[in-house]
């Protein structure tokens, strides 16, 4: 069994103790440059990756490494400050592992971030993509090997990602008046960025951006029956399609920027996930 997965109880039962009694029905998943989403938090705890058993640190610019609980428009939500990625020689266990200990606290909705290349020609830098389905070329699963009991040995994958959800949040988006695209997101394993010949392979196989994140937490989370629901910051043009060379600082930068956007769309739908109105709702008969 993977170490990941063996630390599974002991780093569930960290997490449980530092919640004392409080209980998030949501957790969000942060990627790239998108920690400012935290700023919007209230009533804020922090449990460092470092005392969290199997978690250890996060390298990579862009990511605080962190457990951070508050509430989020009101709603007390679980958030994960940075990510595990496999370019850091993880395995897929480790990179799933934080999505099994939500679902082991109970926690039935996962939402994740990330910051990806725009491979569809009309995306530009700051565009905020619904994900509509994704394609694991990561060539890892965090479902590889010994089958935990809770876990499904082929769980289906469809629909990945939840479309309650995804409803509500193009009613958010639309209220608060944040143009939200959809489209398929690639996820790779890095770490550097593609070559040009790769993005036009990605394209024609139906992707419209590319990151190096998010697959194998939703393949964990949906194989523990969590509802997930997934953004792409589109922070640059893919690999050919710009007109500069790609940066990490980059990255990093135009997460920054889109965080507002990305924050407001997302505390929406944990308050409607909560069932809670936000305040642009009608009420009963309105028209989304």
């Amino acid at each position: 069994m993977p170490a990941a997965v063996a630390n599974l109880p002991r780093a569930a039962g960290t997490v449980k103790r530092w919640l004392a009694g409080e209980w998030p029905d949501v957790a969000i998943v942060l990627g790239s440059g998108l920690g400012r989403l935290v700023e919007q938090f209230r009533d804020v705890r922090r449990l460092p990756y470092r005392d969290v058993p199997g978690f250890g640190a996060v390298a990579v610019p862009g990511h605080a490494g962190e457990l951070v609980l508050g509430r989020l428009g009101g709603e007390l939500v679980l958030c994960q400050s940075g990510r595990f990625h496999g370019y850091e020689g993880n395995d897929a266990a480790i990179v799933a592992l934080p999505a099994r200990v939500f679902a082991e606290l109970g926690i039935g909705t996962l939402i994740l971030t990330n910051a990806a290349g725009g491979i569809r020609r009309d995306f530009r830098p700051g565009t905020l993509m619904l994900i509509a389905d994704h394609i694991n070329l990561t060539f890892g699963n965090p479902l590889f090997g010994p089958r935990l009991a809770v876990e499904p040995r082929f769980p289906d994958m469809a629909a990945p990602y939840d479309a309650e959800l995804a409803a509500l949040a193009r009613a958010v988006a639309r209220e608060e008046g944040v143009p939200l695209a959809e489209g398929v997101y690639a996820g790779v394993l890095g770490p550097n960025y593609e070559t040009a010949a790769e993005i036009r392979m990605l394209e024609r196989i139906g992707a419209d951006a590319v990151g190096m994140s998010t697959v194998l937490e939703v393949v964990a989370a949906r194989a523990r029956g969590m509802k997930c629901l997934g953004f792409s910051v589109i922070t640059n043009p893919a690999s050919g399609l710009g007109t500069t060379p790609l940066s990490h600082d980059e990255v990093v930068a135009a997460g920054r920027v889109a965080s507002d956007a990305l924050g407001r769309v997302v505390a929406g739908v944990v308050r409607r996930a909560q069932g809670h109105p936000t305040p642009g709702d009608r009420g009963p008969g309105s028209r989304d």
